[in-house]
């Protein structure tokens, strides 16, 4: 997509505080990526390109990729694994899988072998320690397929041991409110798209005021973004850093772009310091 619809690519940059975070740990830099949703029109060739220039430019200690690396037809995952093969850091890339990843039935075999085989370690309801026992990551299946279920992972971690999880929907920042998440990194939002400065994703403030129109004349209100309550519940964790009760969420903006395009709501590569 133009970079007129999409805007220009935003290194996002933020500190996040971890209890029990092992000292040799302090400063530790993580990269996260998001929605490339790579099919030849969404996101484009220079973007793409720029957003891994970015990554491998921050020296990262380890990349984490949150889903859609395709949109519906999973063959362009081959063409934007050898892309992102060019990826560097100390520690490896983790990723999980998004719901578009899992779109037909062979979809979710071919996109994870394409990754593994440039090296990304694909995580199914799994846990990775690529930073040793003190700091596991765990990635969970894609919260909309039949597996999603955090529980028998989760309980294969003690509570006193800090975690990183990745869940490509944010919404499942509810469910594991109940279990002990020092990071979830999210997407799946694109942040709204429609994002107005001091206010916030449009499509958030649009539900409410859709409530107020009577249900007879609710199909007559034009609405530029679909129906959002299909893509995810709570709209108010569409982007960015959020607490969730005891537990903290980050959710990126991702670099695919869908129509209308983003405005105030640039494609992200997140840059995220440990301490």
């Amino acid at each position: 997509m133009h970079w007129l619809f999409t805007g220009r690519l935003s290194v996002d940059k933020l500190t996040v505080k971890i209890a029990e975070l092992p000292p040799r740990l302090q400063g530790l830099k993580l990269v996260q990526l998001s929605d490339f949703h790579y099919d030849g029109l969404r996101l484009s060739e220079e973007l793409l390109a720029e957003a891994i220039a970015a990554t491998n430019e921050a020296e990262p200690d380890l990349i984490l990729l949150t889903g859609d690396y395709v949109t519906d037809d999973p063959t362009p995952i081959h063409q934007l694994a050898f892309r992102l093969k060019h990826l560097q850091s100390r520690y490896g890339i983790y990723a999980v899988l998004g719901n578009h990843d899992i779109h037909y039935s062979h979809s979710k075999a071919e996109v994870t072998k394409a990754l593994t085989n440039i090296g990304v370690h694909v995580l199914w309801n799994e846990i990775a320690y690529p930073l040793g026992q003190d700091l596991p990551i765990v990635g969970l299946a894609d919260y909309w397929s039949k597996e999603f279920n955090p529980t028998p992972v989760m309980q294969q971690l003690n509570t006193a041991t800090p975690r990183i999880v990745l869940s490509h929907n944010p919404d499942t920042a509810k469910i594991l409110e109940q279990w002990r998440v020092d990071l979830q990194l999210s997407g799946h939002t694109h942040g709204g798209h429609i994002v107005l400065p001091g206010i916030g994703p449009v499509v958030y403030h649009y539900k409410k005021l859709l409530k107020q129109v009577p249900k007879k004349l609710r199909r007559w209100v034009p609405f530029l973004l679909g129906d959002c309550s299909k893509v995810v519940r709570y709209w108010e964790w569409a982007q960015g850093y959020h607490q969730v009760s005891q537990n903290q969420l980050y959710v990126n903006r991702g670099l695919g772009t869908y129509r209308p395009g983003r405005l105030f709501c640039p494609p992200e590569v997140t840059l995220i310091t440990l301490c």
